[in-house]
């Protein structure tokens, strides 16, 4: 179990970023997987929540993508810009 949270601290902390919006793709895929089954079975309910959950991981992705990586690398140009 240690092994597995170490492994889990160091995707987090990694530097590129992409553990947070990597999940959210998860969940986007797991949306689109839910709402295909949900039209193929004729299920409003589940076509409904399956096509909220794939917008929801879309646009949170994208977010989470500007958030974790995007402010980062503005911060370094911040950083180097202000030293010439």
């Amino acid at each position: 179990m240690q092994t597995l949270l170490k492994a889990l601290d160091y995707i987090h902390e990694d530097e590129s970023g992409h553990a947070v919006p990597g999940f959210l793709s998860l969940v986007a895929a797991v949306g689109a997987v839910v709402l295909g089954i949900g039209a193929a079975s004729d299920s409003d309910v589940a076509s409904i929540a399956g096509g909220v959950v794939l917008a929801l991981g879309i646009l949170l992705g994208g977010v989470a993508n500007h958030m974790t990586i995007d402010y980062d690398i503005y911060a370094r140009l911040e950083k180097v810009e202000s030293k010439k």
